[in-house]
């Protein structure tokens, strides 16, 4: 089936590296809350000036923090210096962090994860730094690569792939989120992908927001239950095979033939233990191969869709007239729309017994200005004003996916994510239009 895809893959538009302030990804280089605490009056939060660092006060404070061995650490030797703070961060209080919500992003290596956080910390009107984690004034963002118990010759004598639970310290990983969750510190193992073996720990403090994002992030029922939202990104075969071609032909200098042999190795893991998390995730971004060609070869033009799980605590997007089923083709006057077109599709359905709504885009934009025209259709978007949607669009115009459906869905993910932070604290983000 590879074979099919490789002459499509290179024609394919891809994107560049992650820009400065955008948070790094698996694969690339006031107030103290406890546990069912419940939330303040409704208060504001909004970054005067998006810091790209963790703060100073964090390391400071740190430092003088009791710490104790963390549940899991002697599961692997590699985790052995693996701690979490006796008690509740200082760095809780200092940066007024009402209650952290832990979000999950599961999608296979190469799926676009790191676009996607960059429109996710632009929601939040929020920067983080480049370093292993991006750590920022508002979101961490934490690579679940770094739970895997062997390096990476450590897999290769053992014959086992990254995707195999057998190569990753759940217990470690749960423990630690937990920490995070509970207000607590931790030293967290890296996972250097440079050299593909695993660092000395990082000090992880407590944010308002913590994404973890990879393979496994629901994979083991006790993580599944601690996250707050949840997400996943299922690329189609014949996309995520170009994609990853494309990112590694290109930006590491591998092989065609060591991709495509890498690609087949990896499936049976891939099917049997990263892609039946979609089933329970909150949000489910598909990206295919468009409807608009009969018989395209290219791979040029997408087809996306959003399905949006009806049970919960967020409102599902919607086209028109909620709960109904409408195909709408808007190009004219109002939408420029180049070949083959674009057309929109919403309505409900089920999947994996889940009742969902989906909004699907097929196609590309020709303006991305023009969306302003989409957006007025939408509704239960949760936006802040008239536009933000498209604002949002327009501040990363070169990003992958920013001229058809992944960057729409991208940001209505996002914005939803937005929504589900201010419910469960009870404080209101003010949007930043320079972040």
């Amino acid at each position: 089936m590879v074979s099919a895809f490789v002459s499509a893959a290179a024609s394919v538009r891809f994107g560049a590296a992650p820009a400065h302030g955008a948070p790094a990804v698996c694969g690339q280089a006031r107030g103290t809350w406890a546990v069912g605490s419940t939330p303040r009056p409704a208060t504001l939060w909004m970054p005067t000036a998006p810091s790209s660092r963790p703060s100073r006060l964090s390391m400071k404070t740190e430092t003088a923090t009791e710490w104790v061995t963390c549940p899991g650490s002697e599961l692997s030797p590699h985790h052995a210096d693996a701690k979490i703070s006796a008690d509740v961060s200082l760095v809780m209080a200092a940066n007024n962090i009402e209650r952290p919500m832990i979000i999950g992003v599961a999608a296979d290596s190469g799926c676009g994860k790191s676009t996607f956080l960059r429109r996710v910390s632009a929601i939040f009107g929020t920067k983080v730094s480049q370093g292993h984690t991006p750590q920022g004034d508002f979101m961490t963002v934490i690579c679940l690569d770094d739970f895997h118990t062997q390096d990476r010759k450590g897999r290769a004598a053992a014959k086992v792939t990254a995707l195999d639970p057998e190569a990753n310290n759940f217990e470690l990983m749960y423990q630690m989120c937990k920490a995070l969750k509970e207000g607590k510190s931790v030293m967290k193992p890296i996972y250097n992908h440079e050299t593909g073996k695993i660092d000395p720990p990082e000090l992880i403090t407590p944010n308002h927001v913590v994404v973890v994002e990879g393979l496994h992030p629901m994979y083991d029922a006790r993580m599944k239950e601690l996250l707050d939202f949840t997400v996943y990104l299922d690329l189609s075969d014949e996309v995520k095979i170009a994609w990853k071609i494309q990112r590694d032909m290109a930006e590491r200098g591998h092989t065609l033939d060591n991709i495509l042999a890498s690609i087949e190795s990896r499936r049976p893991d891939f099917e049997a233990y990263v892609d039946p998390q979609k089933r329970d995730a909150d949000m489910v971004m598909q990206i295919l191969p468009t409807n608009l060609i009969p018989d395209d070869t290219e791979k040029k033009v997408l087809r996306v869709r959003l399905l949006q799980k009806e049970e919960t605590d967020v409102d599902a997007v919607y086209l028109y007239d909620e709960g109904s089923t409408i195909d709408w083709v808007p190009c004219g006057k109002k939408l420029t729309c180049g070949y083959p077109g674009i057309k929109f599709h919403y309505g409900p359905d089920n999947y994996f017994d889940n009742e969902v709504s989906v909004l699907e885009v097929d196609g590309s934009f020709a303006k991305l200005e023009e969306m302003i025209y989409v957006e007025t259709h939408l509704n239960n978007t949760s936006t802040k004003f008239y536009g933000e949607m498209t604002q949002q669009l327009l501040k990363n115009p070169n990003a992958p996916g920013s001229s058809n459906g992944t960057g729409l869905c991208q940001v209505l993910i996002a914005l939803k994510m937005r929504e589900m932070y201010e419910k469960i604290t009870g404080r209101k983000v003010l949007p930043n239009a320079a972040a």
